[in-house]
């Protein structure tokens, strides 16, 4: 015995006991903890679990979004100027306006070079008016005179025929016809004087000379008379029937003229007057003009209508697609139709959320809403929806292709006391109100091959419960059959085994939405 410590106090070791103790103490521990682990984890107590009692109550069936409040009332002032212009006077953002003061004002330069270049155009076309209707009054003169002198060679034409006819040809042929008798009774004469002269002659009396002068005169009064008889016959036969075509022919002419004086007349007339229209009406769009650009002109100056505060067209924007809306500010340039300066009018609010597509159906314009406002805690106001916009909201659109929501107007009642332009805001839009249904919460239904379940616990158990579900309000469904009141289910029921998602109930029956947000523990 007194040999061993004398060999370990030599050797310089520790004794081998504590060692031994304390392995042994390891390996203990190691099978316990081993025990546990080849056991599996042990499942949680149901009497643990935290469980919802399935009980009767009112259901309001609601969908409830945020929103942004905005006055119902409100002037928006845009750029009326065509084309793009700058601004150089701007009013500061958040002042208070009277009606009239102004706001904005646009760079004018451009329109006042026009403007006199439109005065000119204006003066050229007011003279070629001018022009134009004394031409017309000129036109209409010398027609009245070429008609008038047609009408006046007509009726002279007409006179010459008849003076003619009932004048000129009967003098004539009554003036051969007294030739032709004077011719007459000269050749008697001169053959009785020819007879006496003949027995004159035989008995001596006359000489040779003598009777040769008046059978001469004898011959010359024959050849007279035949000279008579030929003229009343060529004035009858020729001369008359000529001198008729003529003057049938100079009336023809004349009547003709006449027409053609008075067609002549009144196309130029028509064409003159044509003239004074066209002209009358260029000077009408140069004046048009003119008057549109005193009217640009008047429109840089855009002024107040009514009593407001002012708000950037801007500042209440988001920003665009590609990002680069600018705030409103002096020298930049704007377009035509572009939103300026929005001038609210207290007094009258409303209110404007986003609705998913899922609850869509159950909205309708009428229904009450109930709102409350994040910067007036406690504060709840009432309105109803006016308006639901028919396509989805497309910037939300741009930015998630698969969110698609549908902006919503709410009319706020009342004065919407405290109430400011651009304030958050939660609206319960209320859709129908059950009066008793049996109700769980929505996170206490799961899915399983289409079948909506719920665990309920009885005693120490835990069991699935088949159910069939009515509407709900985002916290809590109405369940239709299958449970009955008092029974209790489970809030955090485990995954069901099935082709569909595990998680807390999606699909709802008709009418019901989407669960925007967790429902409350109870």
């Amino acid at each position: 015995m007194t040999l061993s410590p004398m060999i370990e106090k030599q050797s310089g070791r520790q004794p081998l006991a504590p060692v031994l103790g304390l392995s042994l103490l390891v390996l203990a521990l190691v099978g316990w903890l081993g025990r546990d682990w080849l056991a599996g984890p042990a499942g949680p107590d149901p009497a643990s679990l935290p469980v919802f009692a399935a009980r009767l109550e009112p259901l309001a069936i609601s969908v409830t979004e945020s929103g942004t409040i905005q006055p119902r009332e409100q002037e928006v002032l845009k750029s009326q100027v065509e084309g793009r212009t700058t601004i150089l006077f701007l009013v500061p953002e958040g002042e208070k306006v009277e009606a009239g003061r102004v706001l904005v004002e646009l760079d004018a330069s451009r329109l006042q070079e026009s403007r006199v270049d439109q005065e000119i155009r204006v003066e050229n076309a007011r003279s070629a008016a001018i022009r134009a209707r004394e031409n017309l009054a000129v036109v209409e003169n010398q027609a009245a005179s070429d008609v008038e002198k047609a009408q006046t060679d007509l009726a002279f034409a007409r006179m010459d025929r008849d003076k003619y006819d009932q004048g000129e040809l009967p003098k004539e042929l009554k003036e051969a016809e007294t030739r032709i008798a004077l011719a007459q009774e000269d050749l008697r004469r001169a053959e009785e004087k020819l007879r006496w002269s003949r027995i004159l002659f035989d008995e001596q009396y006359l000489s040779q000379t003598e009777l040769s002068a008046d059978e001469i005169a004898a011959r010359k009064a024959g050849l007279d008379l035949e000279l008579a008889v030929a003229s009343r016959d060529l004035l009858r036969d020729f001369t008359a029937s000529r001198r008729r075509a003529e003057l049938a022919s100079g009336l023809s002419q004349a009547t003709m003229a006449l027409e053609r004086a008075r067609r002549k007349a009144a196309a130029d007339v028509i064409q003159a007057r044509a003239e004074v229209k066209a002209k009358e009406a260029e000077l009408a769009r140069e004046e048009e003009k003119l008057a549109r650009i005193h009217d640009q002109l008047d429109k840089t100056l855009i002024r107040a209508p009514a009593d407001g505060q002012v708000v950037y067209a801007t500042s209440g924007r988001q920003l665009s697609f590609r990002g680069n809306t600018e705030p409103l500010a002096e020298g930049q340039e704007v377009v035509e139709r572009q939103d300026l300066i929005i001038l609210p009018r207290a007094g009258a609010f409303s209110a404007e959320v986003k609705i998913h597509e899922s609850s869509l159906k159950k909205i309708a314009i009428g229904q009450r809403v109930r709102l409350t406002v994040v910067a007036l805690p406690g504060a709840v106001f009432t309105g109803r929806v006016t308006a639901i916009a028919p396509l989805p909201d497309p910037q939300s659109l741009w930015l998630s292709p698969d969110l698609k929501v549908y902006s919503t107007s709410i009319e706020i009642d009342g004065d919407g006391d405290g109430l400011r332009t651009g304030m958050s805001c939660q609206a319960e839009i209320l859709v129908d109100r059950i009066e008793q249904a049996l109700v769980v919460p929505v996170q206490a239904v799961r899915r399983a091959g289409g079948q909506a379940l719920v665990w309920v616990r009885t005693g120490g158990a835990v069991r699935p419960q088949p159910v069939e579900l009515g509407p709900d309000n985002n916290r809590f469904v109405q369940i239709a059959s299958g449970l009955a009141p008092g029974e209790e289910v489970l809030l955090a029921p485990p995954a069901a085994e099935g082709p569909d998602t595990p998680g807390p109930v999606q699909e709802r029956a008709k009418g019901a939405g989407r669960p925007d947000r967790p429902p409350p523990r109870p």
